[in-house]
C-alpha cells in the first residue's frame, strides 16, 4: 500500500452537499498516483475488481455496500459473473472530492486483510 493510499484509509469521509468545488486536476493526479488501478472516466474515478467466480464478486459488493454505508458515501457498480467495476464521483459538487479517494483506497485495502 503506497503513504498516499494509506494516509486515506485512515480517513473518514466528510459530509458534501454541494457548495465547494470539485478537487483540481492536480490533486485528483496525486491521488490516482497513489491508488493501483483506478483510472480517471470524465467527473469519475473507477476501477474493474477481477474474481474467481461470482460468489467471490457477490461477496465484494456487499463489502462494498457496508464500507459505502459507513462512510455515507456510494458508487456505482457494475456487477458482472467474475468482476465488478465501481466508480466513484461527488454528485453534490459534479466531480471528484476527497471523499472518492478516501472510499476507493477503502475498498483497495479489502485485498490487504
Amino acid at each position: 500500500m503506497t503513504d498516499i493510499a494509506s494516509s486515506l484509509v485512515r480517513q473518514k469521509c466528510a459530509p458534501c452537499e454541494g457548495g465547494i468545488d470539485p478537487l483540481p486536476a492536480s490533486e485528483v493526479a496525486a491521488f490516482l498516483r497513489g491508488l493501483q488501478g483506478w483510472t480517471l472516466d470524465g467527473k469519475a474515478i473507477t476501477k474493474t475488481y477481477g474474481f474467481g467466480n461470482y460468489y467471490e464478486t457477490m461477496a465484494f459488493v456487499n463489502a462494498t455496500a457496508w464500507i459505502s454505508h459507513r462512510e455515507d458515501h456510494h458508487p456505482d457498480i457494475l456487477v458482472g459473473y467474475k468482476e465488478a467495476k465501481v466508480s466513484y464521483t461527488t454528485h453534490a459538487i459534479g466531480g471528484l472530492s476527497t471523499n472518492d479517494f478516501i472510499c476507493a483506497a477503502k475498498l483497495d485495502a479489502l485485498f490487504d486483510l
